[in-house]
């Protein structure tokens, strides 16, 4: 046997095996490593990407509810199976029982029994008579249903016969087009009921159930066994099915024919989740009302497992539609937090102050601009830390100014001293006078505020945050605040005229820029009074002892419509406060801020330290309405500013004009827009034209303009571009009869820009008012 020979061995020699192979080099190594390092960074941030948003998912509130569900549903299951079961079973009994009801005519035989009990032959005839006609009809109708089913079964019969006979006969290729399309529609529809006759075999009865279990279900709307939130309250969760079984349980007696009857109650507004509560709307049935559910308060609470202060029924848009809030059990016991101006922040009065939450849980932006305050409650529950609240917020506006007048002996107000321009404190005669005085130093700051947004260009018809902020104008906010107000109005040598001053303010002063502020803790119909209670924006009620004071502070009819104070327990529910008109809705609960100022712990001291900071920094003396008086400001002569910014242009593009002017003077123009500037050149006969395409303003009519209206003012007359000038009062008179008529033809000519000037009629000048006249108005002109 041969071996075979080895081929490294040549001639007896050993010959080297040789490997085919390429060297690596470090710099290929470490390009393969830095080619390998990136797939792994990209790798690791995928997966820790990945895991951190799962996380965040699992910890999500929305997760954690579905969790929370799921599992009480699973610990739930078998009752869940059980009540499915009930409902199945009581389903098919329904339906058996409307069944026997249509087959025996059960609805009219009972007509017919009632008739024969209550003695009316005639009734009792004509329930008869229709039993027989609707039996004859019902008879006859189905003879004609199964004659046409049978006629048309044996047709569609024969006819299936024949195409068999003939596919038998017949050979599917060779038969005509027609009738081969006929096999082909046959064999669809065959294959179309064979497929659904297997699906009805298998969804069949599993809708019969599905049906089944709709048809015996609870009556009641809702299905608060399916859902349940996880909460600690879960046990008392609140739906539509508890809020009717609570309604049903109320003792209202058509209520209790309603649900006896089977009625079902319509919900306007499911019940949903609201804030810190569950809210719903409800339309009641007939011969309810939602005034009679809100006296019936506390039973309602107790059937939702609630306290009265926790469940709220009020009337909707209707008497008949009911309003209904439910707090989630706890949450209206605890305080409103740090009022969240307490270390650092400012106010702007025109958009409002923190006051407190809601009993959604909101917090509440208290307004202030063009409202008035009314804050009453029994002594110890708030009501003057609800007003220094108030004035707090609005002492971080260095635009706002602030009197304060207590009527009494309380230091509540002392640091708020070095920020307010007026404060007196007291129950001598002296500081009801000073309060009387301010009120009339505010009608009189009212008429000359009327006067100056008279003079503005566009006249605006009220105080605004641009206009507030040119201090040359002395349209700043103002408050007046008065504590203890019943010790004022029942003043017997101030009471009358203070209550006149107040009135006219709460009802003209609010466009102005003038607040009032009022507390007491006696709001009867003797100690504030009726004109007051009526037209103040806003309303604060703590705890009261009655209807009358509740309907005195939140305005007539509120208690009857289930808003009330009454409910609020002393010195638990301290702080909390039901308030109308601060927000949009009919009411709220309010758990107000309070910022400490006791016995070892003064937090007031700090904002009225951060309050004095900003006036400093925007450099406003704190009495702003004793500056104004003592240097009156020269008033801005706009016609000559545009002219001087024009110069010796012919003619000038309005916006070049606009950006001129706030170059030229920033704390008079600065704000301005064209609509400003435009009604500027109105007040002066002078409207701005169109050239080459845009609108321009021509030098001719503005100098004009200027010249006419400084020889006014040399003369000493009312210049010819001021606005807001009323006509003369003889102006209303009669036409005499010899009057010549004006013709139907061209107007008279005018001179061209010029607007026509009041002259002098009867001896007078006509002047500029912007508030409506009155008493002390007529008195000024004569």
């Amino acid at each position: 046997m041969s071996t075979p020979e080895d081929p490294r061995k040549r001639g007896g020699e050993l010959v080297p095996k040789v490997y085919d192979g390429e060297i690596v080099t470090g710099a290929d190594q470490n390009g393969a490593t830095a080619d390998r390092r990136p797939v792994a960074v990209v790798r690791r941030v995928f997966i820790e990407c990945t895991g951190r948003l799962i996380g965040r998912v699992r910890q999500s509130g929305r997760v954690a509810r579905w969790r929370g569900l799921l599992a009480y549903r699973a610990r739930k299951l078998p009752r869940d199976l059980a009540r499915l079961l009930w409902f199945l079973l009581r389903g098919h009994g329904r339906w058996i029982a409307k069944v026997w009801t249509w087959a025996t005519y059960a609805d009219l035989r009972s007509d017919a029994r009632q008739a024969r009990m209550s003695g009316d032959a005639q009734a009792r005839r004509e329930a008869q008579e229709t039993i027989r006609a609707d039996a004859k009809a019902r008879w006859t109708k189905l003879g004609i249903g199964l004659r046409r089913v049978l006629i048309g079964s044996a047709a569609l019969t024969v006819v299936l016969v024949l195409l068999a006979l003939t596919n038998m006969l017949f050979d599917r290729a060779a038969m005509p087009r027609w009738l081969a399309t006929v096999y082909d529609v046959r064999d669809v529809c065959g294959t179309v009921l064979v497929t659904a006759a297997r699906w009805l075999a298998v969804l069949g009865p599993l809708g019969w159930a599905v049906a089944a279990v709709w048809e015996g279900r609870d009556r009641a709307p809702g299905a608060g066994w399916l859902t349940q939130p996880d909460r600690d309250d879960a046990d008392s969760w609140v739906d539509e099915r508890m809020i009717s079984r609570a309604l049903a349980h109320l003792g209202i007696a058509p209520m209790n024919a309603f649900f006896k009857n089977g009625g079902e109650l319509v919900y306007l507004t499911p019940a949903r989740k609201d804030g810190d509560g569950t809210a719903a709307r409800i339309r009641l049935p007939l011969g309810v009302t939602a005034d009679m559910v809100a006296d019936r308060r506390p039973t309602l609470a107790a059937n939702l497992g609630r306290a009265s202060l926790e469940t709220w029924p009020t009337k909707g848009d209707e008497d008949g539609v009911l309003d209904l809030w439910v707090a989630d059990k706890g949450t209206l016991q605890g305080g409103a937090g740090d009022w969240p101006l307490l270390h650092e922040g400012s106010v702007d009065v025109f958009e409002g102050v923190p006051f407190g939450l809601t009993q959604r849980g909101l917090i509440v932006n208290a307004p202030l601009l063009e409202a008035n305050w009314l804050i009453g409650g029994r002594p110890g529950q708030g009501k003057t830390s609800a007003m220094r609240t108030l004035l707090l917020g609005a002492a971080l506006d260095p635009t706002a100014e602030l009197w304060v007048f207590v009527m009494g002996e309380s230091p509540d107000f002392e640091p708020l001293k070095p920020r307010l321009s007026r404060y007196r404190m007291g129950m001598d005669d002296s500081v009801a006078a000073d309060a009387v005085a301010a009120l009339r130093d505010l009608t009189e700051e009212m008429e000359r505020r009327g006067r100056t947004l008279g003079a503005q260009p566009g006249q605006p018809p009220k105080v605004s945050r641009k206009l507030a902020d040119r201090a040359a104008l002395g349209l700043h906010p103002l408050i007046l605040a008065i504590d203890e107000c019943h010790e004022l109005f029942q003043h017997k040598k101030h009471g009358k005229q203070a209550e006149e001053l107040a009135v006219r303010l709460i009802k003209r002063g609010r466009k102005y820029g003038i607040i009032l502020l009022l507390a007491t803790q006696s709001p009867t119909k003797d100690s504030i009074p009726k004109e007051i209670t009526r037209n103040v924006s806003c309303g604060v009620a703590f705890a009261v002892a009655d209807h009358i004071a509740n309907d005195g502070l939140l305005g007539a009819g509120r208690y009857r419509a289930g808003i009330r104070a009454t409910e609020l327990r002393m010195k638990t529910d301290r702080g909390t406060c039901v308030a109308v008109g601060i927000t949009d809705a009919a009411w709220e609960l309010v758990r107000t801020f309070y910022i400490t100022f006791e016995d070892g712990t003064d937090l007031v001291t700090p904002v009225i330290a951060r309050a004095m900071a900003l006036l400093a920094e925007h450099g406003r003396p704190v009495a702003l309405t004793a500056a104004q008086e003592n240097e009156p400001p020269e008033p801005a002569n706009h016609i000559a500013d545009i002219a001087d910014v024009i110069g010796g242009e012919k003619r000038v593009r309005t916006q070049t004009v606009l950006a001129r002017l706030i170059a030229r003077d920033p704390d008079e123009y600065d704000g301005w827009t064209l609509s400003d500037l435009t009604a500027a050149l109105a007040g002066h006969g002078i409207a701005p034209g169109k050239s080459d395409g845009v609108m321009v303003i021509r030098a001719a009519d503005v100098a004009a303009a200027a010249a006419l209206a400084a020889g006014d003012r040399e003369a000493g007359r009312e210049p010819s571009g001021s606005q807001g000038v009323l006509p003369d009062p003889s102006l209303s008179k009669t036409p005499r009869a010899d009057q010549r008529k004006p013709s139907p033809g061209r107007r008279e000519s005018t001179r061209r820009n010029t607007p026509q000037k009041p002259e002098k009629q009867s001896g007078e000048t006509a002047r500029s008012y912007s508030l409506p006249d009155d008493g002390r108005t007529e008195a000024k002109r004569r």
